[in-house]
């Protein structure tokens, strides 16, 4: 069979491509060079995700340069690839399969397509289904693991890092943030209210340290335990962690005031930072695992945010990340903490 460029490509290697925006770069560039008169074009996939509805990857002719644009569940309407599209130059749209959340694929011209060309690119879109679905697929699997697993997890997952035992050393800040009182609180309150409650308190803990490079390692409970790793200097590692520390207090402040207004309970709340390594393994049943944090500097840091209420304290700095962090702590003194052999010498922020 004698297939063009573009079509062989799609036929024979297209699926492989790593991304859904490499996909969209290589067949614009092969078009392109069939003669077509391509000003850019778009691709939109929707994408299994709590919050992200779908991703719109955007490939402009005259440079090259791939973007991307994300719509969300939650946000106000969003008019896709069509209206970047309209920016460059005529638009030709293809619905690639008949599901309400089938790609689309999209090209604006450098002038009107003609219906030789309009042809060529329907043509294109029909050939283009498998390889799509194969690369949606992919990324369905991806967006799934890093919702549960978080980003470093889901990648060592899909590396086939799959071994019980094996694991990594993390030079890292810690955080180990935990509500105060939630027992109380969960035998109390109406379910659907606790567990309002703890999707409002991830979402500002957690978004906190996702905003400073850190990463979620484990929702334990009404806990979350994240670290952010040295990349440059443990200086920077620990100064992240603390600005984390201090964007979730602002967004916890915000959230007590709207709790306040609608009558409800407060949500007090200790986190402790600490500096160390940690070993972030595989660990469990031969047919059930976990990534699991392990080593002395988990258990430093669960135990110094235990320390957080009877201290009559937010905020719990260890000395190790003290010593590296440049904002200003104040110191507390040394303190024993459960399990611990050795005392702790124990600082906190100066508004603390």
């Amino acid at each position: 069979m004698d297939l063009s460029d573009p079509i062989a490509w799609l036929v024979d290697d297209a699926a492989a491509s790593p991304s859904a925006a490499s996909f969209l770069r290589d067949l614009g560039r092969r078009l392109e060079a069939e003669g077509l008169p391509l000003a850019g074009g778009a691709l939109t996939l929707a994408v299994a995700h709590p919050i992200i509805a779908h991703r719109t990857s955007l490939w402009r002719a005259d440079t090259g340069v791939v973007g991307e644009r994300l719509g969300f569940l939650a946000g106000a309407p969003d008019s896709g690839q069509r209206g970047w599209l309209e920016e460059l130059g005529p638009l030709f749209e293809s619905a690639i399969g008949k599901a309400p959340d089938s790609p689309v694929l999209g090209w604006a011209g450098k002038r009107p397509f003609d219906s030789t060309e309009t042809g060529r690119l329907n043509e294109v879109a029909r050939f283009a289904l498998a390889p799509l679905a194969a690369i949606a697929s992919r990324a369905a699997q991806a967006a799934l693991l890093e919702t549960y697993l978080g980003r470093r997890s889901a990648a060592r997952v899909q590396s086939g890092a799959l071994s019980r035992g094996t694991g990594e050393i993390i030079r890292a800040a810690l955080l180990c943030a935990d509500l105060r009182d939630f027992t109380t609180m969960s035998e109390t309150t109406e379910p659907l209210l606790v567990i309002a409650a703890l999707d409002a308190w991830f979402e500002r803990v957690a978004g906190a340290v996702h905003a400073f490079g850190g990463e979620v390692l484990k929702f334990m409970g009404d806990g979350l335990l994240a670290i952010f790793p040295v990349t440059a200097t443990p200086a920077e590692a620990c100064d992240a962690a603390l600005n984390a520390v201090v964007a979730a207090r602002a967004g916890m402040a915000h959230l007590e005031v709207s709790r306040q207004a609608q009558g409800l309970a407060p949500l007090p709340f200790g986190v402790a930072v600490h500096f160390g390594e940690i070993l972030w393994g595989n660990i469990g049943a031969a047919d059930r695992l976990d990534f699991t944090a392990i080593g002395p500097a988990v258990n430093l840091v669960s135990r110094l945010e235990g320390l957080c209420k009877p201290l009559h304290r937010t905020v719990l700095v260890s000395g190790e990340a003290a010593a590296q962090a440049s904002k200003e702590l104040v110191s507390l003194g040394e303190h024993r903490l459960r399990g611990i052999d050795r005392s702790c010498v124990v600082f906190t922020l100066s508004d603390g």
